[in-house]
């Protein structure tokens, strides 16, 4: 065992590894008996492909480069394929990134586009397809720009022919549903064809703020009618809804204030838990639950984790897998007896797991977790709990320096780096991310702050950020820092915070109104308040400040006085900014502004603003320029001697 100080171990986990190893299958689902899902690939431009697993084990990538699966739908998209066993082979519709056409396609063949592009705005864009072949339609959500504005735009759920007479023609299109509602879930049908249900929400709420249910009666042309309001309300997350075999309608929604699994008709939920079968819903198709034809339920649940497992809606008794998964994603198909889902644990990356419920056994089918490296440079985390002011809960993972033939001086003490998750009504999962694992490996350690707001612990926790955002957030952060050098666990000297999206907005503020940190890392992040809240941003986040801040009309005050970008002045830590230079969410303005108004304060600073990225990096190159640049810039404030690091060249 060897002694280096604190952040000078050498480790094999460099930029590159992460970033090849970032991101993690999605939208998992059968094409009859095989299992089908989505994928990143960072070194191919960052795109998604979709992935077919064949029925003797083989895998492959269906589409080449440059098909992207990915929707754009309220930016963050969601479920953006869908797909059926046919006698000639599968068939398959997805939406491609760069037009957001839907598509048809069957293996041999070219992809043969569905549906038209529109020049206005952000043009046409659909997600959460289900095919109904008998009708010889797709049914989707369809966000339809009507003006050049970010906010321009209705969304409805519409049939699309399967014939291709739409891809030239709007008006081939089939509305199914009347634009009252400013966002909306794709239709489900019940098992007879009668009833269709969906959910469906309006500004200012976001969809865990309250949604509703929404059943109609489909008529024998397939048109949709009486829809009518038949559970949730302003004050009720609905987070899905789906049928069982049976023809009754299942619903996980929040009114004891934990997303419980409910029937419609019935008050009480089918297995009352202090633990979540449910979540924020970030992308639109996430599902939590999936009835099995037998009447059981396939369910992920659980609180501040996640678990797969089966619930029996008579007794109310869920069975887990067996498993070494401690985590699993909103992504759940079933076919006959077998689930099929995505989960990780703090020793593996995400794989797709698919579990037979009639014999209790799981396995991995599909991106198989193979360590890069030795095992024992991944870091060990600790599920702890602080107390933060008035005596609040706040939850974190922290992940102490860990290598395995290096240590520190005895008399020295490491620094440390808080990591705010994004949303910021989110979580941050406790599963292996060769990102913590690129500091943890060199001296450096990580603490994920689970900060009031944060989801997975009851809609009270939950709320704890309402009009409270850049306060709760901000003081939770701090307090874990602020223990973890009391108790002696960090050097208080080498204290960072980081983070991207909202948790960019944590990180600022916590910049201009704490002394705690000695630098920070701030990627793609909201600064400007104001500007953001009132037209800045893309219609789903448009009035989320509402909730998270207050109303802007009457308290303007407030939103000016929490934007980082209103106090530059007050921050007097080097900082590192990282921004996509194509971020409908977090626009470059806002760093441009903000770094307008630190000119000339004599602040060590980076930018680094990135072409081709968005809302949240997705290619290796950018990944990797990145993540050396935040570890250079640890070890100039720190004082740390990283082996073959380049230096970032610091501004003032």
């Amino acid at each position: 065992m060897r002694t280096l100080s604190y952040g000078s171990w050498p480790s094999p986990i460099d930029a590159a590894l992460a970033a090849a190893h970032d991101g993690h299958p999605e939208f998992a689902g059968f094409v009859g008996d095989e299992a089908w899902w989505t994928e990143p690939r960072p070194t191919e431009g960052g795109r998604r492909t979709l992935v077919r697993r064949h029925a003797d084990g083989t895998q492959e990538s269906v589409l080449p480069a440059p098909w992207n699966v990915r929707s754009r739908v309220i930016e963050y998209g969601g479920q953006p394929w869908a797909g059926e066993a046919r006698s000639g082979g599968p068939f398959v519709v997805f939406v491609n990134f760069a037009d957001q056409r839907l598509y048809a396609y069957e293996p041999g063949t070219e992809p043969r586009p569905l549906t038209p592009v529109s020049r206005i705005g952000g043009g046409l864009r659909w997600v959460e397809p289900q095919l109904h072949s008998d009708r010889g339609e797709v049914w989707c959500v369809m966000e339809e720009f009507t003006g050049e504005g970010p906010t321009d735009v209705r969304r409805v759920a519409v049939a699309v022919p399967l014939d291709g007479s739409a891809a030239q023609d709007r008006r081939a299109v089939r509305e199914l549903t009347d634009a009252r509602h400013r966002f909306v879930t794709g239709p489900r049908l019940s098992p007879d064809g009668r009833q269709a249900a969906w959910l469906a929400w309006d500004h200012p709420r976001m969809p865990w703020d309250g949604t509703e249910l929404v059943l109609a009666d489909v008529t024998g042309d397939g048109t949709l009618h009486d829809p009518r309001v038949v559970a949730g309300g302003p004050d009720e997350s609905i987070a899905q809804a789906d049928w069982a075999a049976d023809g009754t309608l299942l619903y996980a929604g929040d009114r004891t204030g934990w997303w419980n699994l409910y029937r419609l008709g019935r008050e009480s939920p089918v297995c009352t838990r202090e633990e979540e079968f449910g979540g924020p819903l970030w992308k639109i198709g996430y599902r939590w639950f999936a009835p099995l034809p037998s009447g059981l339920v396939a369910v992920v649940h659980g609180r501040g984790a996640t678990r797969l497992g089966i619930l029996d809606p008579e007794t109310g008794e869920v069975v887990d897998a067996a498993g070494p998964w401690t985590e699993f994603t909103p992504t759940l198909a079933v076919h006959g007896s077998r689930v099929l889902g995505v989960g990780a644990s703090p020793r593996s990356a995400y794989e797709v797991v698919e579990l037979d419920f009639r014999t209790g056994r799981a396995r991995v089918v599909g991106a198989t977790h193979d360590d890069p490296v030795d095992p024992a440079y991944y870091p060990e985390p600790q599920i702890r709990t602080f107390t933060g002011p008035a005596g609040r809960e706040i939850h974190a993972h922290v992940y102490p320096p860990h290598h395995p033939d290096h240590v520190a001086p005895g008399d020295e003490l490491p620094p440390y780096v808080v990591w705010a998750h994004g949303g910021p009504t989110g979580r941050a999962p406790l599963v292996l991310d060769l990102e913590i694992a690129y500091f943890t490996s060199r001296g450096i350690g990580v603490a994920e702050v689970n900060y009031g707001g944060s989801a997975g612990h009851g809609r009270e926790y939950r709320n704890r950020l309402r009009e409270q955002w850049g306060v709760v957030d901000v003081e939770d952060c701090a307090a874990v820092a602020a223990a973890l050098a009391e108790e002696g666990t960090a050097d208080r000297r080498r204290l960072a915070v980081r983070g991207g999206s909202a948790g960019g907005w944590t990180s600022a503020a916590s910049l201009t109104t704490t002394d705690v940190y000695a630098c920070g890392t701030i990627l793609y992040p909201i600064l400007d308040l104001t500007s953001w809240g009132s037209g800045e941003t893309h219609d789903f986040e448009s009035q989320y400040l509402e909730s998270l801040i207050g109303p802007l009309a009457e308290v303007p005050g407030r939103y000016v006085e929490r934007s980082p970008a209103e106090h530059a002045d007050r921050i007097t830590a080097p900082f590192l900014l990282l921004q996509g230079l194509d971020d409908p969410i977090c626009p470059p303005a806002q760093c441009e502004r903000f770094l307008s108004r630190m000119a000339g304060r004599n602040v060590p600073h980076a930018y680094i603003a990135f072409e081709g990225e968005g809302h949240g990096f997705r290619r290796a190159e950018t990944m990797v320029r990145a993540l050396e640049a935040e570890l250079s810039l640890y070890a100039q404030v720190f004082g740390l001697n990283p082996p073959g690091i380049p230096t970032l060249e610091l501004l003032k």
